[in-house]
């Protein structure tokens, strides 16, 4: 079946349009009753590019969900919470025969509103908005409580006269419903054990392989890119959650196995420094000599002689 191409949304007005809804009160900031939406019987397969931030916490999800490029099944009623930036597709194919409850809230921002705000420039620091879908933030009922309680606060502010402190003090609100979100990703990557120390069996295994594989002189050093696709994960969720569980980044657990291989070719072999550099992925030796004397201390030749 060919894939429609995705219906770009410029502006939240006109969200709000698509979706059955009133006029917001503010062209570039809105809270969404999520049950209040409404969705033609024969809606089938919606796919979307939206032209501002949507922030959700929803509940009675029935369907399935793609976001970047996974697809993910949802068929529950917890609490979870979505990420979207501007200009990411977003797809969602919903079971059109589903009687579950559906309840929660949207908060959509216009990346204007953050014009002169401290949130103009920080925003993008803020990894999970990279996250895939199947890497959403699964609430207890204690931390949906929480941010529903600043939704709240958000939803005063807007609603009520508007005054030279009402934008400062709403932004003020989103930075702690995104540092309360970051918490509570932080609070995910630990309780989700299981799961997450799967991943790290996994990224070993995988490193493991890589630079035991004759091909690596033609494939070079493996990129954060390449190992996050491997592990079916986004960059930025593999570097969250790998910065929680052992303090270092995909990148350094790279760098980790590369010397590791690196040392046992040092002590074990009589190849040159050129043809171990080559062996492993670099083009010029003088670059892993640099990266292996950052990591160690010595240089390959140094190391070597240690040995001796």
């Amino acid at each position: 079946m060919e894939q429609r191409q995705p219906t770009r949304i410029k502006t939240i007005s006109e969200f709000h349009a698509l979706r059955g809804l009133p006029k917001p009160e503010h062209p570039l900031i809105s809270i969404v009753d999520y049950a209040s939406i409404k969705r033609p019987a024969d809606i089938g397969e919606v796919s979307w590019v939206f032209d501002f931030y949507q922030i959700s916490v929803k509940r009675g999800i029935d369907g399935k969900f793609k976001y970047g490029q996974q697809d993910y099944d949802f068929d529950f009623d917890e609490g979870v919470m979505f990420f979207i930036a501007p200009s990411q597709v977003f797809r969602i194919q919903l079971d059109n025969h589903s009687t579950t409850k559906r309840s929660g809230w949207m908060l959509l921002i216009h990346p204007d509103f953050f014009w002169n705000t401290s949130l103009a420039k920080t925003i993008k620091q803020y990894e999970f908005f990279d996250y895939s879908v199947n890497e959403a933030l699964f609430l207890s009922e204690k931390e949906e409580k929480t941010l529903n309680g600043i939704i709240e606060n958000i939803r005063q502010e807007y609603h009520a006269n508007i005054d030279k402190f009402s934008k400062q003090i709403i932004v003020s609100h989103i930075e702690t419903l995104l540092h309360y979100s970051e918490r509570f990703y932080n609070r995910q990557f630990i309780t989700r054990e299981k799961v997450n120390h799967q991943i790290l069996e996994r990224l070993e295994k995988l490193l493991a392989d890589y630079f035991n594989s004759e091909d690596l002189v033609k494939t070079g050093l493996p990129t954060v890119q390449y190992i996050a696709g491997a592990l079916n994960v986004s960059p930025k969720y593999l570097s969250g959650l790998l910065k929680v569980l052992t303090g270092q980044s995909t990148q350094h657990h790279i760098h980790e196995k590369l010397i590791e291989k690196a040392k046992e070719k040092l002590s074990t072999t009589n190849l040159s420094i050129s043809e171990i550099a080559y062996g492993l992925g670099f083009e010029h030796s003088q670059s892993f000599s640099k990266l292996f004397k950052t990591k160690t201390h010595f240089s390959p030749m140094g190391f070597r002689q240690s040995f001796n």
